[in-house]
């Protein structure tokens, strides 16, 4: 008997135009934590859907060896039914229905292993909906989500969802779980529950690969790691053999010492050119309930100022009715743009004053993935590109490939659907969008979250140059070394309120936590 659970001999697997496995090689040991590192577009999903079934074979090019025997998954069910679960970093939910619902959504009526599903969970050939919420709460006891079963998921947070994502497959029976990104949308608090998970699922004799650009955490509970590049695997690592570092795992990554993680600042702020006073922001659904508190705060020319606080704090929906009121919140307060009181009614009106905002969800509100990159880039800017209402084309392909050059966007054109780029090349196609806008004021909401080191750093040269051109940045961030390491100011927010402000001289990881917990 092998010891190993999972094995990739000579993987390779082609796209039109891209190779994005090449020759790839892995061994994964029974009952282990394997982290897999690497740059966005690296291979490492790709490489996950190939073992899970998402490309069958004959889509590829090598072996695949799952307990000592070589696959032939012609879909995801079939690796399933051997006991092998992936959770994606896009969650698979069925947001309207319940959570032990979904938990065994497309299994209720044979076992993983393809049995029939036991007597008691049919009446006279219809359903026991009883025995499977019975059935349901051994999961959620094991994920600990204490929750209802009868709880709609869309009425979860995305921490709690994750953890019915893992239930549920725990109900198929897993003895590999493969987890794409699986803390990139959790707070701390979350997060270090998530990965306790893991460990427990170690002691249970599961196998987990990790998939995760968060290197703190990988070093925290990864027993093995693997870093791909360019679609090759480029080395292997025992944690505790190897006296592994972030440090080591970054320069295999990107080829390189990456000693500077943040750019040294080209610029001093200037005068105050936004202001906010006594801004507040009610919910959605519960008009009586306000989910940011009058809160006041200014911004200055050439400043890049941060805001930091738990999930729930209020952070992104203060940002979202600040461009134009929008997303349904409804707002009041003040808001003075350059020393004069504006009333921006909607996110036009705010591009029109020098706003441009950039989601912390860059699929569902930042991108429209089926269209190409030139169309998003050009989206926001349409009139600039177009006369008498028709847009001109070379216009339109030569700023694309401004900004595909500027940017550094990876991609072999620029009439790539947005869909097909990994998430460090979708956020630079979202950041080339508003800088077609050319706003003075920049609102970026998690500008790095799920990109790896080097698309980050990227990023933060991006947001410097910005500042050193005399535009002015808000940063939603929750990594905290982020904002340490790029803000000239941090405000701390909670429960909807600003708790304190820190300057970069003064801000440290302890400051800001005990702002935000402590106020």
């Amino acid at each position: 008997m092998s010891d190993y659970i999972l094995e990739i001999e000579n993987l390779t697997k082609d796209f039109p135009g891209v190779r994005a496995l090449d020759n790839v090689n892995l061994k994964i040991k029974k009952g282990e934590i394997h982290s897999l590192c690497g740059e966005n577009g690296a291979g490492k999903s790709t490489l996950m859907s190939v073992i899970s079934g998402v490309y069958p074979k004959g889509d590829y090019e090598g072996k695949v060896f799952y307990k000592g025997k070589e696959t032939a998954y012609r879909s995801i069910k079939d690796s399933e039914k051997e006991g092998l679960a992936i959770i994606h970093q896009e969650l698979a939910l069925s947001p309207y229905l319940s959570i032990y619902e979904n938990i065994f959504l497309g299994h209720m009526k044979t076992m993983p292993s393809g049995e029939r599903a036991p007597a008691a969970a049919y009446r006279f050939g219809v359903i026991n909906w009883d025995y499977y919420v019975k059935e349901s709460k051994k999961y959620l006891d094991r994920v600990g989500l204490k929750e209802s079963p009868h709880t709609t998921v869309s009425k979860l947070g995305v921490g709690k969802q994750q953890l019915v994502e893992i239930a549920r497959a725990l109900s198929k029976e897993v003895d590999l779980l493969i987890l794409d990104e699986p803390t990139s949308s959790l707070n701390d608090e979350e997060s270090d529950h998530l990965l306790g998970l893991i460990r427990e699922f170690k002691q249970q004799g599961i196998t987990a690969i990790m998939i995760s650009h968060k290197l703190n955490e990988v070093l925290k509970v990864a027993d093995s790691v693997t870093v791909l590049r360019d679609g090759k695997s480029i080395s292997s690592y025992d944690v505790k053999a190897d006296k592994l570092t972030e440090g080591m795992i970054i320069k295999d990554m990107v080829g390189r010492d990456l000693t500077h993680r943040f750019p040294e600042r080209k610029s001093s702020p200037g005068e105050t050119i936004m202001e906010v006073k006594n801004w507040s922001v009610y919910h959605p659904d519960y008009h009586t309930i306000k989910v940011v508190d009058n809160v006041s705060f200014y911004l200055k020319k050439g400043e890049i100022l941060a805001f930091c606080g738990p999930m729930g704090a209020g952070r992104t929906e203060l940002m979202m009715s600040l461009f134009g009121k929008s997303y349904g919140h409804r707002s009041e307060g003040e808001l003075f743009i350059r020393g004069k009181k504006v009333n921006l009614g909607s996110s036009r009106a705010a591009m029109e004053a020098g706003l441009g905002y950039i989601s912390e969800d860059r699929k569902s509100l930042g991108l429209i993935l089926i269209q190409d990159i030139k169309t998003n880039i050009s989206n926001s800017s349409l009139e600039k590109i177009s006369k008498f209402g028709v847009v001109n084309n070379r216009q339109e392909i030569l700023a694309a490939e401004k900004y595909r050059k500027d940017l550094n966007i990876r991609t072999p054109s620029v009439n790539q659907l947005a869909r097909n780029l990994s998430g460090g090349n979708q956020q630079k196609v979202v950041v080339s969008r508003t800088l077609a806008v050319n706003p003075d004021i920049f609102i970026v909401d998690e500008p790095t979250r799920g990109i790896d080191v080097g698309a980050k750093a990227e990023i933060y040269d991006i947001l410097n140059d910005l500042v050193a051109n005399g535009k002015s940045v808000i940063m939603v961030s929750s990594e905290l070394p982020e904002a340490l390491g790029m803000a000239d100011r941090i405000y701390v927010m909670n429960e909807g309120k600003i708790k304190g402000m820190l300057t970069h001289e003064e801000a440290t990881q302890e400051k800001i936590m005990h702002l935000a917990l402590v106020g």
